[in-house]
């Protein structure tokens, strides 16, 4: 079987006895790059030669990026109020999530990482912890923490570390969407900046995306939460949202999804809400649907396909899935090889163009985005990310 029929083959089917099988114990496991099978060996990993290079470190800690993984090592970080599709589960819950997380890190990006949740949901107990923590790790990849709060904590770590820090359910998310925008506008040849873009979320991900929307030149940018439009006029807001409103909305709209999606040329989903089929129908002709939430998508694609000329959702049992895996591992992987301090809007922007490009000749409506499975994209995002930090 080729990879082009393999990554397109349908979901196969799995029941529960397989699932719980195969996390029993954990997914993740600790692997020595040499054996410890004789007394030399043991001598020299552990007492005493590791004196040696403790010694050394002690005198010049720079020297930690060269005989300790901690360079190397991600860590994702959860307090599990923000689990995909479950929500608020608590951090014993989520840890099988983080332990997914690192293997996709090990497989995509070939960097080692390490899940670590937080019994707290306190942001300055948060971000005390991870800043003890630092001496452990390398990077920083938040992870599943809800909305307004994770906005805080990304800024309040990011400022605290020498090191790249990413919440992935923002920056990953609105990575892989740009990308996914990429790949459409060009299958229609359509000119991304004359479009009338609405998303449907104003947490996390969908303030995250708005943010790369605008760094990569879309104007007309219409934001909603579960009360509306966001826009200057509306009282209820969170400050995130109010400053979102400042920069978005240049029409003035005021009410719901109706009157946002009237004549939009694009539809993004990134909240549980659904979407009426109606109100799809009243887009512009030859739109583009992103359906991201899971499981359930805003609207089926059968439905949405029957009014936009793209659709891609969050799944990967239907075409043009947008999966975060596309975007991470290489991000983080050039971040470090680049020793960048930062992951800026510069190389999430060369990010999403470097997935956009491995698609290449096959581009089509079914196909605007790589497979997760694809191993040329971590790779291509790396190179960009490094080319991108010394721009």
């Amino acid at each position: 079987m080729s990879f082009d029929e393999l990554v397109r083959t349908p979901q196969v089917s799995i029941d529960d006895a397989d699932i719980f099988e195969a996390h029993e114990g954990g997914k993740l496991s600790i692997e020595l790059k040499a054996p410890l099978d004789t007394q030399r060996a043991l001598s020299i990993a552990y007492t005493p030669g590791v004196a040696q290079v403790s010694r050394a470190i002690a005198t010049d800690h720079t020297l930690a990026k060269k005989y300790t993984w901690a360079n190397r090592l991600v860590a994702v970080i959860s307090d599990g109020t923000a689990v995909l599709g479950l929500g608020d589960i608590g951090a014993s819950a989520s840890l099988p999530v983080m332990e997914g997380k690192s293997a996709l890190f090990k497989t995509f990006g070939g960097l080692d990482s390490i899940p670590i949740v937080l019994d707290t949901k306190d942001p300055d107990e948060i971000v005390e912890t991870i800043v003890r923590l630092r001496p452990t790790f390398g990077a920083v990849n938040l992870e599943d923490i809800s909305a307004p709060r994770c906005f805080e904590i990304e800024r309040r770590v990011i400022e605290a570390l020498d090191c790249p820090v990413m919440h992935d359910d923002q920056h990953g998310t609105a990575i892989v969407v740009l990308a996914a925008l990429l790949g459409a506008t060009k299958v229609l040849d359509r000119d991304m900046h004359t479009l009338r873009v609405v998303i449907s979320g104003a947490g996390a991900a969908g303030i995250a995306c708005a943010n790369i929307l605008l760094a990569k030149g879309i104007s007309d940018i219409t934001v909603l939460d579960s009360q509306g439009i966001l826009h200057a006029g509306r009282r209820d807001m969170n400050p995130f949202k109010d400053e979102m409103a400042t920069r978005t909305n240049p029409r003035g709209l005021t009410g719901g999804l109706a009157e946002a999606l009237d004549g939009a040329d694009v539809f993004m989903g990134v909240s549980a809400g659904l979407v009426p089929e109606e109100l799809i129908a009243t887009m512009a002709p030859g739109g583009i649907v992103f359906a991201m939430s899971n499981p359930d998508p805003e609207i089926h694609p059968d439905a949405a396909r029957k009014y936009a000329a793209v659709v891609a959702t969050g799944r990967s049992d239907f075409p043009n899935q947008i999966n975060n895996v596309l975007a991470f591992p290489g991000v983080f992987r050039g971040a470090l090889d680049a020793g960048a301090r930062r992951i800026t809007e510069a190389m999430k922007v060369a990010a999403a163009e470097a997935i956009f490009s491995v698609v290449g000749d096959d581009l089509a409506v079914d196909h605007i985005v790589p497979s997760a499975l694809d191993p040329r994209v971590g790779p291509a995002v790396a190179a960009a990310v490094i080319a991108a930090s010394k721009s």
